[in-house]
């Protein structure tokens, strides 16, 4: 089943919601699961002053997302492209092997709201 801060993220997202005059956004679905997972982003000066997140899916999916904004927060884009699946399932205390795709969306949907940032 799911770990003590797995259903804390999912009971208590952090950083859901829209930023309306978001500098970048970022979307990546599973057409499989049929999860979707949206990142905003408000950055200065390279670093991610705000970020906030939309995710239409699972208990994982929505914890995940949660627990990705909140190591996202405060890095510089480069650091922030560097997190992985791996670090998102550890801080989560873990997710059941079936559930590992989750964080692998919401790694994809925050790099592909990074790259739409730099192409600007």
């Amino acid at each position: 089943m799911y770990s003590e801060k797995v259903l804390q993220h999912f009971k208590y997202p952090q950083n859901q919601g829209v930023i309306k005059d978001a500098d970048a956004i970022g979307q990546i679905g599973n057409p499989v699961c049929g999860d979707v997972m949206k990142i905003y982003l408000k950055i200065e000066k390279d670093v991610i002053k705000d970020i906030k997140f939309e995710t239409l899916g699972c208990a994982a999916a929505i914890a995940v997302s949660s627990a990705l904004t909140e190591m996202a927060k405060g890095k510089t884009l480069t650091l922030a492209m560097k997190i992985t699946k791996d670090e998102i399932v550890e801080d989560l205390g873990g997710l059941p092997t079936q559930k590992i795709h989750c964080s692998m969306l919401g790694v994809e949907a925050l790099k592909d709201a990074i790259k739409n940032y730099k192409k600007l």
